[in-house]
């Protein structure tokens, strides 16, 4: 998917392969309320904004998307809801915004596919690593629903799991703010934005950017972790070259 409409040579890229983990709440758009479920022009933005990434890098790409838009599994165990089954419930979620992404990527001429974790062979091909790996070696996207497969797993954690099996070398983590910051920069307008921190940091200083297995499975295996802003223009093509964006996560 190269684009041969300038002579003008491209930036190298430090990651060949990644994996960008992302809620589901980029299906409803910025500020988008979880009662609306999907709205299909947000899906087709974010599409946008990953095909052209693609185009402009080549990269080989996976995603992990959430089903938080859909169906909070700990939201609804308050309500009596065993939270094994409400777990299950929001597997199932993050199988309808894989579908739908998957849908608005290859509007954009992106060619993808959907593995599952839970067999659902009418619309999703069953996870299977290597077929996801000779996927990616072909230039296409693999989208991976349903989180691991198993409750009291987040899609956090899914992300660093799949990452790892696949072989990337890094995983991104699409938000709504530009890093990883000391308090919620929406509700404390000094809060301090890190630029790097070690896996250490985030798991003593309790930053909610990611559950604790997530980043004890990313510092077990020396995975980095870049945690960026999805909306900045270029902030995915910049992450992918390595150049600085949002906050770096890695070993000491």
């Amino acid at each position: 998917m190269q684009d041969t409409s300038t002579n003008t040579p491209k930036a190298p890229n430090k990651y060949n392969r990644v994996l960008l983990k992302m809620g589901g709440e980029f299906l409803t758009g910025e500020g988008g309320d979880s009662r609306y479920g999907i709205d299909p022009r947000a899906a087709q933005h974010l599409a946008r904004m990953v095909a052209e990434s693609i185009r402009e890098t080549n990269v080989e790409l996976a995603i992990v998307i959430g089903g938080g838009n859909m169906w909070r599994g700990r939201d609804m165990v308050q309500y009596g809801m065993e939270p094994a089954q409400a777990d299950y419930v929001g597997m199932l979620g993050t199988v309808m915004n894989a579908l739908t992404l998957q849908d608005a990527l290859e509007r954009e001429g992106v060619i993808t596919r959907v593995q599952t974790a839970i067999e659902m062979r009418a619309v999703a091909e069953p996870y299977i690593r290597r077929r996801a790996m000779d996927h990616l070696e072909d230039q296409k996207v693999v989208i991976f629903g349903a989180g691991t497969g198993n409750p009291f797993f987040s899609t956090d954690t899914a992300g660093a799991l799949r990452a790892m099996e696949i072989g990337a070398q890094v995983l991104f983590k699409a938000t709504y703010v530009d890093g990883i910051y000391d308090a919620d920069p929406k509700k404390v307008p000094d809060a301090k934005k890190y630029d790097r921190l070690t896996y250490l940091d985030v798991l003593n200083m309790r930053l909610s950017v990611m559950d604790s297995t997530a980043i004890s499975l990313c510092m077990d295996n020396k995975l980095p972790l870049v945690v960026f802003r999805l909306s900045e223009e270029g902030a995915l093509t910049k992450a992918i070259r390595g150049e600085p964006v949002g906050t770096y996560v890695g070993p000491e």
